[in-house]
């Protein structure tokens, strides 16, 4: 077997093995070198555990423009939904297909966020009442995150901090034993339940299920700002932000101090964005509730 390559759009993430699957699932592939040599042919890639076919030069070619500029597709389907015109020459029929795409998954994910709020209300009240019994405080934490065009909304969650040391500016990142967390708030945090009262903002259309997460403005990565970090961190808010996404069900989340993941965060946003389709959707939902269920990996 030959060595191993690596190749990703801001120098890290997306390993590219040759003649065999990594034994952690992650990725897999051929050798960087015959990728390039056929660029222009689609290649299967394992993210996540998930195959998609993606062209290579697609992946490629992002890492080579400016931190303005949208990828080719975000430039015909600027927010998943509304149509940027005079950005493009595709054809009319193309255009109709993104768009109706774009709809589809808007229409997706009311009806999923409309059905889970109806149907688990009593749950979700449940643990509202044991965040007030616990701890003094709020049952729900708002903070304001970067959302679709980097236009700022307010996220909902379910507090998991103590009132007198939280933060809610977000620059101080929660730790593994972080002692701002509550007992419940740590059992919270470990299952993914504090993120259960985003299905409100998917449903007011802030966010969608599937996407790159939202990032609080500010947000440092390897110790600097996430933009001085990674010069495409813009291109991630070109679609609405998820509850989860391609990076996490591929073991990018958390902390972002190291640098090297924290730019493997963003190749994977883009990754997503460039490969979208409603099948990579579901099978990153059906991940995500493996998962958590499985062993939820939050702290």
């Amino acid at each position: 077997m030959e060595p191993k390559r690596e190749v990703g759009i801001n120098g890290a993430s997306a390993e590219l093995l040759c003649g065999a699957q990594s034994a952690g699932g992650r990725s897999g592939g051929r050798c960087l070198h015959r990728l390039l040599r056929s660029a222009d042919r689609p290649t299967g890639v394992l993210l996540g555990g998930i195959r998609m076919v993606v062209k290579v030069a697609e992946f490629m070619q992002v890492s080579g423009r400016r931190a303005h500029e949208a990828p080719p597709r975000l430039a015909r389907l600027g927010s998943f939904g509304s149509y940027r015109s005079g950005q493009d020459t595709v054809t009319g029929e193309r255009r109709s297909r993104d768009i109706v795409a774009a709809r589809g998954k808007r229409a997706f994910d009311f009806s999923v966020a409309l059905v889970f709020l109806l149907s688990l209300a009593p749950a979700l009240l449940l643990i509202a009442a044991f965040i007030k019994g616990t701890s003094r405080g709020p049952a729900l934490f708002r903070q304001k995150r970067y959302g679709i065009n980097g236009e700022l909304f307010e996220i909902w969650k379910f507090r998991t901090m103590y009132m007198a040391l939280g933060d809610q500016q977000g620059v101080k990142q929660t730790r593994d034993n972080d002692p701002r967390v509550t007992p419940f708030g740590r059992f919270l945090r470990r299952t993914s339940l504090d993120e259960l009262p985003q299905m409100v903002n998917v449903l007011n259309g802030d966010m969608s299920l599937i996407g790159p997460r939202p990032h609080v403005p500010g947000m440092l990565a390897g110790g600097v700002l996430y933009e001085e970090l990674v010069p495409t961190y813009h291109q991630r808010h070109v679609i609405r932000p998820g509850i989860t996404g391609l990076a996490q069900v591929s073991g990018f989340r958390g902390s972002t101090e190291d640098a090297e993941h924290a730019k493997a965060r963003v190749d994977y946003d883009l990754l997503y964005i460039e490969t979208w389709s409603f099948i990579l959707d579901l099978r990153i939902l059906f991940l995500t509730g493996w998962r958590e269920l499985t062993g939820g990996t939050g702290y």
